[in-house]
């Protein structure tokens, strides 16, 4: 199985909702990095992903991230993740340390999103509003790798959508920490335009360059 090489260009839908866990219930992140800590409690992330026509690969996914310290810079540790695509399996963990197990979806082409993996959770959310204009985005993801932790930067480029989401969790499955806990915001990325690791390709004069529709 080959995958892409770095970046990687992708393009789709994104439900994201964000949780405050007790500091005991969130999951271990890499040594060198600490969770940010809000009145004992730390911010947990949940993004269903479909990745649409257009990306290096075509797949969907399911990702639990923790927002995390890394000296005084904020980033953003992937500690679960889910994908339908071997090819997306291999290259997340091989480019970027980020741990992809194969997972079953059930994700009807809709909007708002409705989706499903068997054994682990289900979502459905309803719009509440969406914001004028085009979003660009940027954060860093901090994965452990062989040697100490590694970065990876990732610039987005989206329209953004308030929602609600309603979540059921499997408590006995690998996302049990969630049951009985509900989500205090979620966001919708529509049509967003992604830039994944390798700096090389993503800048240009300072500026992101945006080589389809959301230019």
């Amino acid at each position: 199985m080959t995958y892409p090489p770095e970046p990687w260009r992708l393009c789709g839908q994104l439900s994201l909702s964000l949780w405050r866990l007790p500091k005991q219930q969130l999951p271990a992140v890499a040594e060198g990095l600490s969770p940010v800590l809000v009145g004992g409690a730390g911010i947990l992330g949940t993004a269903w992903v479909v990745y649409q026509s257009g990306s290096v690969l075509e797949y969907n996914e399911l990702l639990v991230a923790v927002l995390v310290r890394r000296g005084a810079r904020l980033r953003a540790c992937i500690t679960q993740i889910w994908v339908d695509s071997e090819a997306s399996r291999q290259g997340g963990r091989a480019l970027w340390g980020i741990p992809k197990d194969m997972a079953t979806f059930e994700v009807p082409a809709t909007v708002p999103l409705r989706a499903r993996a068997p054994g682990i959770a289900s979502v459905s959310t309803s719009d509440r509003g969406t914001l004028p204009g085009t979003w660009p985005l940027r954060y860093t993801v901090a994965q452990p790798v062989a040697g100490g932790v590694g970065e990876s930067r990732v610039r987005v480029r989206t329209r953004l959508t308030m929602c609600t989401a309603s979540w059921q969790v499997d408590p006995s499955g690998p996302l049990g920490r969630l049951h009985g806990h509900r989500p205090f915001a979620s966001v919708a990325m529509r049509d967003f335009g992604m830039w994944f690791g390798g700096d090389s390709a993503i800048r240009a004069g300072g500026r992101i360059r945006l080589p389809w529709h959301l230019r």
